[in-house]
């Protein structure tokens, strides 16, 4: 294991630690974001308040998880916060992942489903679509920049969000797609949007909740 993967691991465990203590304080039957980083980077606190919103949201991501390792930390990342509703973005780190396999993902994502189901039976299940990536105007330099859309595409993103708008109808969930406006002509995330073809700003972010905004 080399430097940075033990510094991501550790930066991993402490953010476990901490909503370990936070959910000790929350507001049962609220609304909870969980996933990886895409979702551990929606600012959607912040962006509530600007936008003159009040609903309570807990955001549970975690950067680098994969559904592997949210299995593992079902209780950190969902169960702790006993939510009514809960909006599901885990998979992307999978799919950018050497070895991906699509049926693979779907049964691991199956199995959350499955577990949430269980454990929460009365909650809302919210499946979100992939969000698009942009390979070609951002990408950094480095052994990160030349691998990290190798099988992060946005043919497999696609081909992705298909298979989880099937699995959320096996599984009586409600499948959505809010990225309506975050492309451009070419069908990639729009330049300013994005820090590095993956991850997104703000403004990025805004977009998404402007779309979001109905089923919350």
């Amino acid at each position: 294991m080399d430097i940075l993967q033990e510094f991501m691991q550790r930066e991993q465990q402490e953010k476990l630690e901490r909503y370990r203590i936070l959910n000790r304080n929350v507001r049962k039957g609220e609304i909870l974001f969980t996933g990886s980083s895409l979702m551990e980077q929606f600012p959607i606190n912040e962006l509530l308040m600007s936008n003159g919103m009040n609903q309570v949201i807990y955001n549970r991501g975690i950067g680098g998880f994969t559904t592997t390792d949210m299995l593992q930390y079902m209780e950190e990342m969902v169960f702790g916060t006993e939510p009514s509703r809960i909006f599901i973005n885990i998979g992307t780190n999978d799919i950018g992942s050497p070895d991906y396999q699509l049926d693979t993902l779907m049964e691991r994502y199956e199995e959350i489903i499955s577990r949430i189901q269980e454990r929460l039976p009365e909650a809302e299940i919210i499946m979100m679509a992939y969000y698009p990536v942009n390979e070609t105007d951002k990408v950094p330099e480095g052994e990160w920049g030349r691998t990290a859309f190798v099988t992060r595409t946005n043919e497999n993103i696609a081909l992705a969000n298909e298979a989880v708008e099937r699995l959320a109808a096996k599984k009586g969930c409600r499948f959505i797609n809010v990225n309506e406006g975050l492309t451009d002509e070419r069908g990639k995330l729009k330049k300013e949007f994005t820090i590095e073809g993956i991850h997104m700003y703000a403004n990025g972010y805004q977009v998404v909740l402007d779309n979001l905004k109905k089923y919350l």
